[in-house]
């Protein structure tokens, strides 16, 4: 194995593992990405990059909902939104990330 995909391998943890996975081309098992994956999400992650976002507090209650719902119970993650000034979990969120 290259030194990269030992690197890639053993930093597989963190916001940042990800994008450092996809820079590389190497996924966390020493497999190379597919191209036609890697071009596909570049097109997408261009587009986002194009989008008028709505305000930044939006922005933090979605990735605090999307990524919470993984690792926090429904009733403390709504009782942490609300506590700090965000809104309460949407019947539309808790279906979604809670009821699968």
């Amino acid at each position: 194995m290259s030194a990269d995909t030992n690197r890639v391998k053993s930093n597989n943890k963190g916001a940042d593992a990800i994008d450092q996975a996809i820079a590389s081309g190497i996924d966390f098992d020493g497999s190379p990405i597919p191209p036609v994956k890697l071009e596909l999400y570049k097109q997408v992650m261009g587009l986002e990059a194009n989008r008028q976002r709505s305000g930044v507090s939006n922005t933090m209650r979605s990735r605090i909902v999307r990524i919470g719902a993984k690792h926090i119970s429904q009733t403390e993650l709504n009782q942490k939104l609300v506590e700090a000034g965000f809104a309460a979990l949407k019947d539309k969120e808790i279906a979604f990330f809670y009821n699968k």
